[in-house]
This record gives structure tokens, C-alpha cells and sequence, in this order.
């Protein structure tokens, strides 16, 4: 086999190893939600969060509404924010909206899923079932995987991530 060959392979197989390609795309109604990933937090830690990437590919407006899991004593839809310097997090009391053919990514650094009252610490490796409740598309079940702490991505580390619209 020669070196080029040798390298696509080796190129193949590492795709064919990465986290990300593990889970599948999850369907509901005309949204497609992926890439559903959390890091892990430090023992006695009581908050962490969760992301993912919602793609409404319909042709009307659908909500997340509420979240809900074993994990966390409750979990809300939140959206971070730098103003004039200052950063702030708020929970989006009326939910997030997904316009059609649009996507929505939760990510660090913007909206995201607040889990709160942690049950216990969430370690690399573990896989947090949770519920997404959309207006028109119903309750979705989903699973987190823990990535390691500081994780920019579903992938760990190096992990590649979709940057929502929000400016900071």
C-alpha cells in the first residue's frame, strides 16, 4: 500500500473513532437535532450545562419550550451575552425559537441548556438523558455525552462546533 493510501486510511479510521460520529442525527416533526454534548464538572459542582444544534428544515417557527432530566434538580434554556464588556446570562422565559430552515446552535459561550441542582458531578464518559419539549414538534428525548472539562465541542478538546448567530 503506498504512503498515500496508508494515510487515507488512517485518515478513515480516525473519522470512523471520533465521538461525534456516534450519534445519530435525532428527528422530530421537521426539526433534526445533533450533536447533544455537556463538559464534565468539577466534584461539588452544582451547575453545568448542556449543548446541541437544532435545524428546523419545516416551513413554520417551532419553540423549545422546557427541558427536563434525572440529572438536575431543574434545567433551563439560557442565553449568554457580552454587552459594552459585561457578560450576562438570562433563562429565555418564552423559550427558543427555531425559524424554518434555519439552525439554532446551542454552544459555550451562547444559548444553552442551564442544568441546575446537580445531582452529581458530571464525569467524561457519562451519558445524561434528557427531554426537550418543543411547541410543535412535542417532547424529544435526548442524550448529553460528557465531554472532558473545558471541552469546545461534542468531539472533546479539538471538538468542532457550530457558532450561533448571537454577536458578543
Amino acid at each position: 500500500m503506498t504512503f498515500i493510501g496508508r494515510s487515507l486510511l488512517a485518515l478513515a479510521l480516525l473519522v470512523a473513532a471520533s465521538p461525534a460520529t456516534f450519534a445519530a442525527d435525532i428527528k422530530a416533526g421537521d426539526l433534526v437535532i445533533t450533536q447533544p454534548w455537556s463538559r464534565a464538572t468539577p466534584g461539588g459542582a452544582k451547575t453545568g450545562a448542556g449543548y446541541l444544534t437544532v435545524q428546523n428544515k419545516g416551513s413554520a417557527p417551532d419553540r423549545l419550550v422546557a427541558v427536563s432530566g434525572e440529572i438536575a434538580g431543574h434545567i433551563e434554556i439560557h442565553e449568554m451575552a457580552v454587552t459594552n464588556g459585561v457578560m450576562t446570562m438570562r433563562p429565555l422565559e418564552k423559550g427558543l425559537e427555531i425559524e424554518p430552515g434555519k439552525t439554532v446552535a446551542l454552544a459555550p459561550g451562547g444559548y444553552h441548556l442551564m442544568l441546575m441542582e446537580l445531582k452529581s458531578p458530571l464525569k467524561q464518559g457519562d451519558k445524561l438523558p434528557v427531554t426537550l419539549e418543543f411547541e410543535k414538534a412535542g417532547k424529544v428525548a435526548v442524550t448529553l455525552e460528557v465531554q472532558p472539562v473545558g471541552a469546545k465541542g461534542p468531539g472533546g478538546e479539538g471538538g468542532s462546533m457550530m457558532k450561533h448567530e448571537h454577536k458578543m
